[in-house]
């Protein structure tokens, strides 16, 4: 009687739960385990914005399996008049060179490439005319200068990191995605079909070459500029006229 006299005096005091109650009450949250969490969850750091990757690159700017996005070229293989733009005048004349001359524009392109211009220009041209004739002499075609000239294409689309045609193919496509996402298979491929562009469509692949490599690289010239130091001798001093000898 005096323990049921003494909860009914306190009303207000809660009854303490049963066993049973207590197993049925889901602990509150920690806040701090949830932002340790949140602060060290991999998906929530690379879905972030303005995360970089280890080499140096944003997240925006890798495919899906972790390789750079190439970029386009700057014009089509078939675009013989380039695009419309402030290289205009530029696009006209390698139009002209692949055209007429196409030794002239292979060794212009090859130019801008090397680290020594004025020996690169003129070794690459006279390779590359040599190699026209004696492929026209032997078997009636220019069959030789085409598989010279097609490891410039492979060098300016990796130094640039510009899309290959079999990748271009598989994306648009659809078509083969499983040989474009290995890199090693891919680059095998794409060098490859390169030597094919030029085989088929030399001319357009030398004149595609020139537009992309003259919106990198300026004319680096036939000669580099030197200074020029000029050696003035010292003036003759004379002592004044109030000085003892």
């Amino acid at each position: 009687m005096a323990k049921n006299q003494e909860e009914e005096a306190k009303p207000l005091l809660p009854l303490s739960p049963t066993p049973i109650e207590a197993e049925k009450v889901p602990a509150a949250p920690d806040a701090s385990s949830e932002k340790v969490t949140e602060r060290t969850s991999p998906v929530g750091k690379l879905a972030g914005e303005g995360q970089w990757t280890a080499e140096g690159l944003p997240i925006g700017h890798i495919s899906a399996v972790g390789q750079p996005v190439r970029k386009q070229w700057s014009s089509g293989l078939f675009s013989c008049l380039g695009r419309c733009d402030e290289f205009y005048s530029s696009d006209l004349e390698v139009c002209v060179l692949g055209s007429a001359f196409p030794c002239v524009l292979y060794g212009s392109n090859a130019e801008r490439l090397s680290s020594e211009p004025a020996e690169s220009f003129l070794n690459n041209c006279k390779i590359y005319t040599t190699l026209y004739v004696l492929g026209n002499i032997l078997f009636g075609w220019n069959c030789i200068a085409p598989w010279f000239a097609h490891t410039t294409r492979t060098a300016i689309r990796r130094k640039y990191n510009l899309q290959g045609n079999f990748e271009s193919f598989a994306q648009s496509t659809g078509c083969l995605s499983s040989l474009a996402n290995n890199a090693e298979r891919l680059e095998q491929l794409e060098v490859a079909c390169d030597l094919a562009t030029h085989y088929l469509c030399h001319t357009c692949a030398l004149c595609q070459e020139g537009r992309e490599i003259r919106r990198q690289v300026p004319h680096p010239g036939f000669f580099a500029a030197r200074p020029v130091y000029a050696m003035v001798p010292p003036s003759e001093q004379t002592m004044g006229h109030g000085a003892s000898t």
